[in-house]
């Protein structure tokens, strides 16, 4: 199953699993894009399901979760669905009801979703969590704020429910990817180095996955950076930031 399937990374994960015949759940919330994606995939030997709503929506989003522990959890589920904020061209600050609709759907809706599969694949010994983080989540960006603080919720979760869930065959993968060509990372302020196609991050993503690897973050040496900033004291990590052009 993935979440966001409609966006960049979502719609490349979800023709890289098509193509070894998988069965897919693809959430999204655009019908017609969804639809689309959906008639690739069948075209490359999957069998899919689609459901179309906002995970923002909380009370949905906990009605699709019974829907799903009821209907039988799927062997693995990537958190995929996520949006960006930003404090704006001139620097003005970000708008509490756009952080709301953040948290909601990067933390929240997440969150929900993976307590609820966690609980399912721990009481059947088996199965696979993937919670799509960022390099972001390593030190926060003064231009986007909101965005790098959910990412690291993202990342803290899913590697303490990684050492609770291991003992039940259960395994947990976060997802560090830095730059990935789409339409919500053009949008973002600052540069971009070393940005990826999307098919290539899937790729990795896979590999990763299959591995159960704790984290899987790319592309080197961006990650590798972002790692030393969190380490780093940090009125150097400060100072980097903002020589690199996202000091806000």
């Amino acid at each position: 199953m993935i979440t966001g399937a409609t966006g960049s990374i979502g719609g490349a994960l979800a023709r890289t699993y098509a193509k070894d015949g998988c069965s897919l759940v693809l959430q999204g919330r655009n019908a017609d894009q969804l639809a689309l994606l959906s008639k690739e995939c069948i075209a490359l030997g999957a069998d899919v399901s689609v459901v179309s709503f906002d995970l923002s929506d909380l009370e949905m989003t906990q009605r699709w979760c019974g829907e799903l522990v009821a209907g039988g959890v799927p062997d693995i589920v990537i958190a995929n669905a996520g949006i960006n904020i930003n404090t704006g061209a001139e620097q003005s600050g970000e708008q509490w009801s756009q952080m709301e609709d953040l948290l909601n759907l990067n933390v929240k809706s997440t969150m929900m979703l993976i307590h609820h599969m966690a609980l399912a694949m721990k009481q059947r010994k088996a199965g696979q969590l993937v919670l799509m983080s960022s390099l972001a989540a390593y030190y926060g960006l003064p231009v986007t704020p909101s965005y790098s603080a959910s990412k690291a919720a993202l990342k803290a979760y899913a590697e303490g429910i990684r050492g609770w869930l291991a003992p039940h065959n259960v395994g947990v993968t976060v997802v560090m990817p830095g730059y990935v060509s789409s339409d919500m990372c053009h949008a973002m302020p600052g540069p971009k180095p070393f940005m990826l196609a999307p098919e290539r991050a899937a790729k990795a993503i896979k590999q990763g996955v299959a591995k159960n690897r704790a984290r899987i973050s790319f592309p080197f040496p961006l990650n590798f950076g972002c790692w030393w900033l969190a380490v780093l004291p940090s009125a150097i990590s400060q100072r980097i930031v903002k020589w690199m052009n996202y000091g806000g």
